[in-house]
């Protein structure tokens, strides 16, 4: 159910610096497994402030939401800010500062979610008092769960494609070090779960183990990423410059003296724009369904696999006449753009009809690590860049 929150006459106008709007943001945890309610509703309260109405757009059972809003005249043309609003955990990380305050020390702004990716909507939502000259809207798109598989701005993006006048851009603010980045790979994140049959380890032939078969089904997955590399352009702009076939988590058995009952284990492909990592997927399920449980099931019939697919982000691309692009290295004045191996939300607004490029402070480096962190200088550039937008979108 979409919810908006009006502006009220008598609401007193919050005035933070950009700085001041990151230490809130980060002040909020928002670990992607947690609700991010206390955020959305933080910034939509803040908007509501400045006379700017937000809408909510939540998951399934509303623990979760999506924000977006515009600011400035009701018409085309204007531009819109995305970026997501959780984080991923620091569990087992080893922080020498507080990862939920912001804590400036040697250049740098340390703190989970300075770099990834809190910072591009801080700067934006700070300059609001800023863009009461608008000639062209600014819209703002706060997205959940985009750390576990970009879950949630599907739904926002398909309301906003119907719900605001079409917008000549969007600009995701990923941490792209304030380069113009056209191109991302995409990711198919599944899990493969295997029900063996226990048996001593001493009577192999009447046992199915979980953990070998899993083994197996690895050892496809990684003999499907050696022949990626062995087929990658030369002159590919990705680093590495092929799909790659990745098995991240592990778990299963009981004893090393027994055949495991169950295994499973997650996988990631992170595939090239132009390739469709669904193919590998419909190979790997044949591989299974043909060569891998018929063997199983001839042991004993009630062994399984079973693979559930958990996110499908599309891939991204856009060309250099693209009007996002184009806007992109205006504000920025720079001439070249470049490609990034990991995954955003740009596809996904690529394929909701949107103009689209991605430009943010921070480096990738950074992000999900311990002593997260994004550079003064970084931020200041950040906050360059979109106030030349303000004062382009202020001009008729």
């Amino acid at each position: 159910m979409v919810s908006s929150i009006m502006p009220e006459s008598k609401r007193q106008p919050l005035h933070l610096s950009p700085r001041e709007m990151l230490e809130r943001l980060i002040g909020i945890p928002t670990v992607s497994r947690d609700s991010n309610l206390p955020l959305v509703e933080f910034v939509a309260e803040y908007l509501a402030s400045h006379g700017v109405k937000a809408t909510l757009v939540p998951n399934a059972d509303g623990s979760k939401a999506n924000l977006y809003a515009s600011v400035g005249p009701n018409r085309a043309g204007g531009v819109v800010l995305s970026g997501h609003t959780d984080v991923v955990p620091i569990d087992d990380q080893a922080w020498v500062t507080d990862p939920f305050s912001v804590v400036e020390k040697e250049g740098k702004l340390f703190g989970r979610g300075t770099c990834d990716m809190k910072a591009f909507s801080a700067i934006g939502l700070a300059l609001v008092p800023h863009m009461d000259r608008l000639q062209y809207p600014i819209h703002f798109a706060l997205s959940y769960d985009e750390e576990i598989g970009c879950l949630g701005a599907p739904a926002m993006i398909k309301e906003m494609a119907t719900q605001i006048p079409k917008p000549r851009a969007v600009i995701v603010g990923e941490p792209t070090e304030m380069k113009v980045v056209t191109s991302h790979k995409g990711i198919l994140h599944f899990d493969t779960k295997i029900t063996g049959h226990e048996a001593h380890s001493s009577l192999q032939h009447i046992g199915v183990s979980a953990v070998m078969v899993a083994a197996k089904l690895i050892n496809w997955l990684g003999a499907r990423q050696q022949a990626n590399a062995a087929s990658a352009a030369a002159d590919s702009p990705f680093e590495p410059a092929y799909t790659t076939v990745h098995c991240g988590m592990i778990r299963g058995g009981t004893a090393a003296n027994i055949t495991a009952g169950h295994c499973e284990f997650v996988t990631d492909i992170r595939a090239l724009p132009g390739e469709d990592p669904n193919d590998t997927l419909q190979a790997y399920r044949d591989y299974v369904a043909q060569e891998i449980q018929p063997a199983m099931q001839a042991v004993n019939s009630a062994t399984k696999i079973e693979i559930e697919l958990c996110a499908d982000v599309p891939s991204f691309y856009a060309p250099d006449e693209c009007p996002a692009v184009r806007l992109a290295k205006q504000l920025t004045g720079q001439n070249e753009s470049v490609a990034q191996p990991y995954a955003a939300e740009a596809g996904q607004f690529i394929d909701g009809g949107f103009a689209v490029a991605m430009c943010g402070p921070g480096s990738i480096s950074q992000a999900h690590q311990p002593n997260e962190f994004i550079s003064l200088d970084q931020f200041a550039q950040g906050e360059q860049f979109l106030r030349r937008l303000i004062d382009l979108l202020s001009q008729e």
